[in-house]
């Protein structure tokens, strides 16, 4: 697979019920691209099989994962849930593309690491796509920095770090959405991941063939404050928010939560032309 193949029909699993999934069926739709959403669960590896070769896809993209409702939360209490589809599901995708000659992108994240002494918060030093994470503080987290190991190994294979995904709209899983609704929240810089930019670059890169990991989040970072404050500037000007502090948080919830930067240098370069990524502020 070293030319790229020409995207003619893509096969989106996640596209039924997933929020970016169906944002990119819409995505490929305007675009004019045949696509057709999955109607298998990844952990169905014979289904999915099935699927494969009756579709025929020239490109295959996944958002399709279990992060729980509310939150992460859940997956520490569904250990085998969260196996089944992140891991196990996730593998037979990846190996089923494999095995056919199929370019597949996945939708992953970017939580698998946290600010530490080589990538002090504030310094502007981010992760690099070879960086071995480090964050394993929720179970959600664990399972996604040790399939990302095992995915690298796939030369099909484009995997994606999203980062706290922001929407244009006031979904209930945009990062915005999310914690406008807590009663305080910490106020931490992190990499985000504009979704209305990022996701048609995400397509841009499939087709160009990219593959293996990339940071996948505008460039810079953003804290919880200044989205807040962007909140209540243009949306709602009554919004009123607290903060407190990481240890206060940990008291409320059941996992650990994921701070870091990730550094776009290679996501930047390797761009295809005409897509415009800015800065996240």
């Amino acid at each position: 697979m070293t030319e790229a193949t020409p995207m003619t029909k893509v096969l989106v699993f996640g596209g039924i019920t997933g929020w970016i999934g169906q944002m990119m069926v819409e995505l490929c739709k305007k675009e004019g691209l045949e696509v057709i959403a999955a109607s298998t669960r990844l952990q169905n590896r014979e289904a999915v099989a099935k699927e494969l070769d009756e579709v025929k896809p020239s490109h295959v993209l996944n958002s399709a994962g279990i992060t729980g409702r509310p939150n992460i939360d859940w997956c520490e209490d569904h250990k085998p849930e969260t196996i089944r589809t992140n891991v196990i599901g996730t593998l037979n995708l990846a190996d089923l593309c494999y095995e056919r000659g199929i370019h597949c992108t996945i939708y992953a994240t970017g939580c698998i690491f946290k600010y530490d002494d080589a990538h002090p918060l504030g310094s502007g030093i981010g992760f690099v796509e070879d960086s071995i994470p480090n964050f394993a503080e929720s179970f959600y987290s664990e399972t996604k920095g040790y399939m990302e190991q095992m995915l690298k190994c796939y030369p099909n294979c484009l995997i994606l770090r999203v980062r706290m995904p922001i929407s244009d709209d006031l979904f209930h899983r945009n990062f915005v959405t999310k914690i406008v609704k807590y009663e305080r929240v910490v106020n931490i810089p992190n990499s985000m991941t504009v979704l209305s930019e990022m996701l048609p670059a995400s397509l841009a890169m499939a087709k160009k063939g990219l593959k293996g990991v990339y940071n996948f989040t505008n460039p810079g970072v953003i804290s919880h404050n200044e989205v807040l404050d962007l909140y209540t500037k243009y949306i709602d000007p009554t919004y009123h928010y607290n903060n407190f502090t990481v240890e206060e948080q940990a008291k409320v919830i059941k996992a650990g939560r994921s701070n870091n930067e990730l550094d776009t240098t290679k996501l930047m370069a390797d761009m295809p032309e005409g897509v415009v990524i800015n800065d996240i502020k």
